[in-house]
């Protein structure tokens, strides 16, 4: 269920381009007319967001929403969660999911960690998408990763055999930290190689982030980890 907000106008086109420089764009300034999921006020059950009977997904940090509205629209039959701190980009994703009518994907706003451990169910998830998260360096900051022991024992928990756990960063030293805890940490198998695609237009990028990195000509570090069969 995506929450509609009152009294609020209409939203720009359809395929609206964000601004490469973090500006808003008109409709981003608007009050959204779709609003996400507050997990921390209305705090929802696995079973209220997902079907039971099909696959289901979650993103970790879904920004604005770029990668759950085009997974949600490639993949019907799947079902989709993304859960973002930030209310202005959970908001604003909802905002792409709700006038797009993806009634097959949810958007939260919340405490991925918190949700991961306390919602998510063992065996419930095809994929974990985690892309681009901020890799905190500073070490008064290591606390908010979002990618910490307990959530990498987490989202192994929570994949099915044969799942997958993707992540991408655009920071060469925070990606091989993390794939190093992943091998460490879990019996997840990986880093498998995801060869980079070209870009069909100008919004054909997972992410908002991975479209800004590529644009200026930074490398983006991809990996998938699968959950063993058996």
């Amino acid at each position: 269920m995506i929450l509609p907000s009152e009294n609020t106008p209409e939203n720009s086109p359809s395929g609206e381009e964000s601004p490469l420089d973090g500006s808003p764009t008109e409709s981003e300034a608007r009050p959204p007319k779709f609003k996400a999921i507050d997990q921390f006020s209305t705090p929802q059950q696995w079973d209220q967001l997902v079907s039971l009977e099909r696959p289901a997904e979650l993103e970790i940090g879904s920004g604005k929403g770029l990668f759950l509205q085009n997974a949600a629209t490639a993949q019907p039959d799947h079902d989709f969660v993304g859960i973002e701190l930030a209310a202005k980009f959970a908001n604003r994703a909802a905002e792409r999911l709700g006038k797009r009518n993806l009634t097959n994907a949810k958007m939260l706003r919340g405490d991925a960690q918190r949700f991961l451990r306390e919602v998510v169910p063992d065996r419930s998830l095809v994929r974990v998408h985690v892309y681009f998260p901020d890799p905190w360096w500073r070490n008064k900051h290591k606390k908010r990763r979002v990618l910490n022991e307990q959530a990498l024992a987490d989202i192994e928990r929570a994949l099915v055999p044969g799942g997958e756990f993707h992540f991408w960063t655009d920071v060469l030293d925070y990606y091989e930290h993390i794939c190093g805890q992943v091998m460490d940490l879990t019996k997840l198998a990986g880093p498998r190689y995801v060869p980079q695609r070209t870009a069909a237009h100008s919004m054909d990028y997972t992410t908002h982030f991975e479209r800004r990195a590529r644009t200026h000509g930074q490398p983006v570090y991809r990996a998938i980890f699968l959950q063993p069969s058996s």
